[in-house]
């Protein structure tokens, strides 16, 4: 079986790093947020390789560009998560270094990925 395209994309690859990290993070919440912060950073972080790949599936590049658009609201989204955390003492600004290095990085990707696609 071949290969999906989206795998082979940098940026897809990237994000999926991300997506380990915030499991790994999320692990160290504590039980009382199985429910609520923890879903809700894991499901953002998933969002960002999932849109990058239905998007990379599309006919059309507007259908991509918008796929692509909601992996950076993910983003976005991902990062208040990790906020409300940080605030909520869970985490140290150490302890989300790499993400945010993560993050920061697919953010850039992204933005390269769709000009690249708008002209």
């Amino acid at each position: 079986m071949d290969t999906p395209a989206y795998r082979n994309l940098k940026v897809w690859q990237k994000a999926m790093d991300l997506v380990l990290e915030a499991y790994a993070l999320a692990r160290r919440l504590p039980a009382n947020e199985r429910y609520g912060l923890t879903s809700q950073l894991q499901r953002a972080a998933v969002s960002v390789p999932a849109n990058i790949a239905e998007g990379n599936g599309r006919v059309h590049p507007g259908e991509y560009l918008h796929h692509l658009s909601i992996a950076r609201g993910s983003l976005l989204e991902l990062d208040t998560h990790l906020e409300v955390a940080r605030r909520l003492d869970y985490f140290s600004e150490h302890d989300l270094a790499e993400i945010h290095r993560l993050r920061g990085h697919v953010s850039r990707m992204l933005h390269g990925l769709m000009a690249r696609l708008r002209t």
